[in-house]
């Protein structure tokens, strides 16, 4: 009794600092994994601690449950809208990007350890997946938004490279343990995974949906409902021959896109789960670690991480996005957040548990290279992404909004909180001052802490939480006339967008009439919209930049057809 109560003093004394130190990740704008990881490593083996923890089946039990409640998060949280904008190029370097890492840093591995070439491809297989998880969790803490196009393809990327990086992983480690040969009977198995893992998280996704719309369960049951799904999921994937994590990653896309009520109830809890398992996983990997292990191979480990960020990776997306015409700049920030996080770890526990040789090798590799990528990229990443221009003024957003999921209706209905600052734009003005083009129901003011009803015709003072209730699908131009700061939104930025807006139909020959152009053979009756989609070859996002002659057009807003119907402009050289 007395070990099993030290153990719970223990654990949850390093959760408490593990939450409390995201402050000081905030601050220094470090990803908060690497915080978790050296939390671990003080408190293991050979740190202030001093716990011993060297048992890679309950290392790995923990860790498969943490990455299939993070890829089912992730899955419920990757709008349609991502798809439809970065499918393609996601596609890509989730596949094509995933096998070129790998060869690249399975070469470099064989030559640097002294290993055999499969053995290499192994170890390049551990290292070939993302964590774009930690990226946002660092834009998210820096207010720094990109754009859509980046960000979606990053997104996806990271939630459907690591199925496939476990994939080659187990694959390899199949035939080395089994002292099998590469042949045809390989490449079945590995497309077999890809297959049955599909089919599985559809079917899984469906039942799911459907269960929740005829189950006469409390709301406070569907979160639970959801997780104990994901596993079985999961395992009964892995069971058929499957890949466990796609089936997850797509069961929790299907789910989060059904419209269903219980969905922010999940969601609510699921933020949450996710993060205790990231959290859980990165101090139970910082343990399993003995950092003076570390030394054994630490040079070529350096070396092979220098490797994989300034070689493997650019080459990877380089190749990857050759058919999709992305810009240079955006192709630089996507090679530069190629960044490693717990899945290379829980990746290299396969050869250990396999009882390969030297298995320990592939996890101190593992170890140092997602450390030195941690730090290297992660700490570089905001400044990086402001030095290429990727950055966007933030969309304006209620201060509170709580969505009326109880009620059945054919729209979700939101009641949304803006708080009324010296800054704002309806400061000194009555609800009857306002004209809105969206059906919206003003609910009064709170001041003071009292409800003035609407019947009374509040004038709108500083500190004031003017409260309104709408459909979810207007918030956005709802937010741009009551935001406090509706000044800055993004369709009047002009540092960014430009001093000018023009309407997307106008003909380029329209445009010449203001300003002289060199078209260059281009079709002058061609229209903006039209020259910025053939342009990108692909749906257009805002943000997206194309120059006409001496001419900087950005893309300011999109219908739902992907088309630009309003673009900034400004002469290059401003």
């Amino acid at each position: 009794m007395d070990g099993i109560n030290l153990a719970i003093l223990v654990g949850g004394f390093l959760f408490i600092i593990s939450i409390i130190a995201t402050l000081i990740s905030a601050r220094l704008g470090a990803p908060m994994l690497l915080i978790f990881l050296i939390i671990g490593m003080l408190a293991g083996e050979e740190g202030l601690v001093g716990i011993q923890f060297d048992n890679p089946q309950v290392a790995f039990l923990i860790g498969s449950i943490a990455l299939v409640i993070i890829l089912f998060d992730g899955g419920m949280r990757t709008h349609p809208e991502r798809f439809r904008v970065a499918l393609a190029p996601a596609s890509m370097l989730a596949t094509v990007g995933v096998v070129l890492t790998c060869g690249v840093v399975g070469l470099s591995a064989a030559y640097l350890l002294d290993m055999t070439l499969l053995q290499g491809l192994l170890l390049g297989a551990i290292l070939s997946s993302t964590d774009a998880a930690a990226v946002f969790s660092i834009f998210q803490s820096q207010g720094l938004r990109i754009k859509d196009r980046v960000a979606s393809t990053l997104e996806i990327e990271s939630g459907s490279n690591d199925p496939m990086a476990v994939m080659l992983t187990l694959t390899l480690v199949a035939v080395l343990a089994e002292g099998k040969v590469l042949s045809w009977d390989v490449g079945r198995s590995f497309l077999q995974q890809a297959v049955v893992g599909g089919v599985l998280g559809y079917a899984a996704g469906r039942v799911f949906v459907f269960l929740c719309r005829k189950l006469p369960l409390s709301f406070a049951f569907f979160p639970l409902l959801a997780v104990a799904s994901s596993l079985f999921t999961y395992a009964i994937a892995n069971t058929l021959g499957g890949s466990g994590f796609l089936a997850v990653y797509l069961m929790g896309y299907l789910v989060g896109n059904a419209r269903l009520p219980q969905i922010i109830h999940i969601l609510r809890m699921h933020d949450g789960l996710a993060w205790i398992s990231q959290i859980s996983m990165f101090l139970m990997l910082g343990l399993l670690v003995v950092p003076s292990n570390l030394m054994n191979h630490l040079l070529p480990a350096l070396i092979l991480a220098g490797i994989l960020i300034f070689i493997a990776r650019p080459i990877a997306v380089f190749f990857s996005l050759i058919p999709f015409r992305f810009p240079a700049r955006d192709q630089l920030f996507i090679s530069w957040v190629g960044l490693r996080g717990a899945v290379p770890i829980i990746l290299a526990l396969f050869p250990w548990l396999a009882g390969m040789p030297d298995e320990h090798l592939y996890f101190d590799v593992a170890f140092v290279v997602v450390i030195v990528s941690l730090v290297v990229q992660g700490w570089s990443i905001v400044p990086v992404a402001r030095w290429l221009k990727l950055e966007v003024p933030k969309e304006l957003a209620p201060d509170q909004a709580m969505p009326l999921d109880a009620v059945p209706s054919n729209d979700v209905m939101e009641v949304l909180a803006f708080t009324v600052t010296d800054s704002s734009p309806v400061l000194a003005l009555s609800w009857q001052d306002l004209q809105f083009k969206q059906p919206i129901q003003f609910l009064g003011v709170l001041r003071d802490g009292e409800w003035i009803l609407p019947d009374k015709k509040p004038i709108f003072n500083a500190r004031d939480t003017l409260m309104v209730m709408a459909k979810l699908k207007h918030v956005q131009k709802i937010s741009d006339v009551l935001a406090n700061d509706a000044e800055k939104s993004v369709l009047t930025n002009s540092n960014f967008f430009g001093d000018f807006v023009l309407n997307g139909a106008i003909s380029l020959s329209d445009l010449d009439s203001f300003y002289t152009i060199n078209f260059d053979g281009q079709d002058k009756q061609q229209t903006l919209a039209g020259y910025i989609g053939q342009r990108f070859h692909r749906r257009v996002v805002i943000g997206d930049q194309v120059q006409l002659d001496q001419l900087l057009l950005t893309v300011r807003q999109v219908n739902e057809a992907g088309e630009a119907t309003q673009v900034g402009i400004k002469p290059v050289n401003n």
